[in-house]
């Protein structure tokens, strides 16, 4: 006859660990990759970009104002322009609408740089929590 016996211990402290590593780590690099791209697809020039690609910036403004933060205790991560550099410019040329009394075609750089990135991000969580 054959005898077998298993125990198990699950050290829920080392997978939290590993899970916050992971995600510091994952979250951090996409939003710092949609930030380099979106810097990528903005351009510096004079006069507005063509309706469905990336806004032009005369003074580099737009550019200033794409930043990215990681909130470790709500694990996500945001990127985007900051409102108190370029207020609502960014939303009216995201998705088109009217600011400042003009009405402005979509421009959008945010989406596009997110899908662009996507399958990235996914194979770089593949194996990354453990040990």
């Amino acid at each position: 006859m054959i005898s077998l016996s298993v125990k198990t211990e699950i050290n829920m402290r080392k997978v939290t660990e590993s899970v916050d590593r992971a995600a510091f780590t994952n979250l951090g690099h996409a939003a710092a990759s949609i930030r380099k791209d979106v810097l990528k697809s903005i351009e510096r020039a004079s006069g507005p970009s063509d309706p469905g690609t990336p806004p032009h910036t005369r003074r580099g403004q737009i550019e200033r104002a794409i930043v990215y933060d990681y909130d470790r205790k709500e694990m996500n991560a945001v990127v985007g322009p900051r409102f108190s550099i370029v207020g609502l410019a960014g939303a009216a040329h995201e998705f088109g609408g009217e600011f400042r009394g003009n009405e402005y075609p979509e421009r959008a750089f945010m989406e596009p740089a997110l899908e662009r990135n996507i399958d990235r991000f996914a194979r770089e969580w593949e194996g990354s929590i453990g040990e």
